[in-house]
């Protein structure tokens, strides 16, 4: 995830930092010819980030494996120490939180997000408009279902 980040920071770029070229090029003549380590993209990062305003968007942490996602995490803490004019955006559930706060400690603001009751159900109105069998189901049934699930959905997303 931290070398997808480098190429896009990079590719944006007018010109590949001297930094990058040096530490790609050297691991070229390594044996094996693999590509630079965490610790080196982590480095790499923080040079860009550190000269300029710098925002990072991150979608899904939650998906990332456990242990992936502390190393990311402890990678991003690294950058914000290094370039206090980097702001990260980051989306997850709820379960995740309490990690992100003790890895980045101090350095969050928590945002609670979910759909609304009015979205909920404006959502099912058109999934049922675009049923290909819409005689399989009693008006009852479709009711029953517009009924309880904006109703329990709702109570989930607030409860969390």
């Amino acid at each position: 995830m931290m070398g997808s980040l480098l190429k896009q920071m990079v590719s944006g770029m007018e010109r590949v930092p001297d930094e990058v070229s040096r530490a790609f090029k050297g691991q070229k003549k390594a044996i094996g010819g693999c590509g630079p380590q965490l610790a080196d993209i982590v480095k790499m990062l923080q040079a860009i980030t550190s000269s300029q305003h710098t925002f990072i968007c991150i979608d899904a942490l939650d998906e990332c494996v456990g242990a992936q996602r502390f190393k990311v995490l402890d990678s991003l803490k690294q950058i914000l120490e290094k370039s206090p004019g980097t702001r990260i955006f980051m989306t997850g559930r709820p379960h995740i939180r309490a990690e992100i706060e003790k890895r980045l400690a101090g350095r969050t603001i928590g945002l609670s997000v979910g759909p609304s009751k009015g979205d909920i159900t404006t959502y099912l109105h058109a999934r049922l408009a675009e049923d290909e069998t819409p005689d399989a189901m009693s008006e009852s049934l479709e009711a029953e279902i517009m009924e309880k699930i904006p109703e329990n959905m709702s109570e989930m997303c607030a409860s969390q």
